[in-house]
């Protein structure tokens, strides 16, 4: 590990690399996407281009603060994970003074642009999201309770919302059931790179379920979670948000979800776990590439008529 440690790095270590690897920019996009599909369900038509700019860069600024604070409180913790280990601050390359300005500034820059382009009410539920994630799941419930990812969940299901939002001002029911699709499909999604990477959170001395219950009973809450899942995917069709493209879209990537979640309750290897982990990632962007779909078929069938 490179030398001086974190709390002691200096500026003139760190180059533009470092600072954009504080905002952990692949969870970004997945952030940013569900963000924008979430505007995108929220009309018939297109969205105002300002909006669509202005909204995701907020909401993305927001979740880039609340990544950076992330590093920034877990630094220590980082140092003994050979999965983070070489993460900016335990690395040496930026020291916590300058990580958490970086925080801080990406933080008001979003609270501005949602406060002066777009509206008060996604300013303030982004806030909560951020404040949701950066300190109460990753500060507090992180290091309390096996159940920490269930409970924590809700600020990572935030996005859809916060898009939908941004185009309307109000809240939706039909938001919100995007929002429960990825509060579902988090346990399980996470869980699954839980069983993966379990000596490392013993290491760290993190109570992951993995840790505290062992990897059947892990096992186990990512098939119960998985069912959960899978029947709240069929919400939107059910409410008529959604149609048949969606259908058949949601049932294909369920098909799959489900054979992994059950072929886990029989094959305890790591690699099938990390299987799993990368697959939930594939089925959440494919799953809402479905809604985009379903919903502007109709557009797109008309202009092509």
């Amino acid at each position: 590990m490179k030398n001086p440690p974190a709390d002691i790095a200096t500026p003139s270590t760190a180059s533009w690399r470092d600072y954009l690897a504080l905002t952990k920019p692949r969870v970004i996009s997945l952030i940013v996407f569900t963000a924008l599909i979430g505007m995108l369900m929220s009309s018939p038509g297109l969205i105002p281009l300002d909006v669509l700019v202005l909204g995701n860069l907020g909401i993305a600024l927001a979740a880039a603060s609340a990544a950076a604070i992330n590093h920034v409180a877990e630094h220590r913790i980082d140092a003994l994970m050979a999965r983070t280990q070489n993460r900016p601050l335990p690395h040496g390359e930026l020291g916590v003074p300058q990580a958490l300005s970086f925080a801080l500034v990406l933080g008001f820059l979003s609270m501005y642009i949602l406060v002066a382009f777009i509206n008060p009410l996604t300013a303030v539920l982004t806030f909560l999201s951020l404040i949701g994630y950066a300190i109460i799941y990753t500060m507090y419930l992180k290091h309390a309770t096996p159940q920490n990812i269930v409970i924590g969940g809700a600020a990572g299901a935030a996005p859809p919302v916060l898009g939908w939002v941004a185009v309307t001002g109000t809240l939706d029911p039909h938001s919100l059931l995007l929002f429960l699709i990825i509060f579902a499909w988090t346990p399980p999604h996470f869980w699954a790179l839980a069983i993966y990477r379990r000596n490392e959170y013993a290491k760290a001395n993190i109570p992951m379920l993995p840790i505290t219950h062992g990897t059947a009973f892990t096992r186990l809450h990512v098939l119960f979670y998985t069912i959960l899942m899978v029947a709240v995917t069929m919400l939107p069709y059910a409410t008529y948000m959604s149609g048949v493209i969606y259908l058949v879209g949601a049932t294909a990537l369920n098909v799959v979800f489900l054979y992994y979640a059950i072929r886990m309750q029989f094959d305890d290897s790591d690699q099938l776990a990390f299987k799993t982990f990368k697959y939930s990632i594939v089925y959440l962007t494919l799953l809402f590439v479905a809604l985009f779909a379903d919903h502007y078929w109709p557009l797109a069938r008309a202009a092509l008529a």
